[in-house]
């Protein structure tokens, strides 16, 4: 989902893995002259955006050695699913209500899917949000990996998901990637 730090992680992992890091998001607006994913979606609409979108993912399907962050909606496409299995995905679960808290405090102007609501920027954000992650949670459950923040939490004896640092996010991704990789190996 929008918010949930896969950028930010997906760069830690990047470093981590000695990896190349790519933002699907930035491909497609290189691809579009430099245009903000806001003005894409404004101007040509979201079906021009996902678009763009699955043939970035299918470029990168082809390479190697590469953490991408994906923007949220790239799950709903099929078609993303076989461009995204090359790899493995790695599905960063964090609560709505910390997604909307965190979007709120930053803003929602370079959200273009957030402007549809009405009532102050916390509720029309959450409420969005929740019909989305509605819509969506069966396809980020196609995952290899669900990285719980809400269950890292609580491991640490805290309710908030916002003391976990992207650090820590992305070790706890690794190790799921670890126990992954081992289970379709058999060991």
């Amino acid at each position: 989902m929008m918010g949930s730090g896969k950028t930010t992680v997906g760069k830690i992992l990047s470093q981590v893995l000695s990896y190349l890091f790519f933002d699907s998001d930035a491909l497609v607006e290189e691809e579009v002259d430099g245009t903000a994913v806001a003005d894409i979606f404004k101007h040509n609409g979201e079906p021009f955006f996902r678009n763009k979108e699955t043939e970035v993912l299918r470029k990168l399907s082809m390479m190697h050695r590469y953490v991408i962050s994906t923007g949220g909606g790239a799950v709903v496409r099929p078609i993303n699913w076989k461009y995204m299995q090359q790899g493995i995905s790695v599905w960063l679960d964090v609560p709505v209500e910390a997604l909307a808290q965190r979007i709120t405090a930053v803003g929602t102007d370079s959200r273009p899917l957030l402007h549809y609501e009405e009532g102050d920027a916390y509720t029309k954000t959450f409420m969005r949000l929740s019909a989305l992650f509605k819509e969506r949670s069966e396809a980020y459950a196609n995952a290899n990996v669900k990285v719980s923040l809400e269950n890292m939490a609580a491991k640490l004896g805290s309710r908030d998901e916002s003391d976990l640092s992207p650090t820590a996010i992305a070790m706890e991704a690794l190790e799921q990637i670890k126990g992954f990789l081992m289970g379709e190996d058999g060991c």
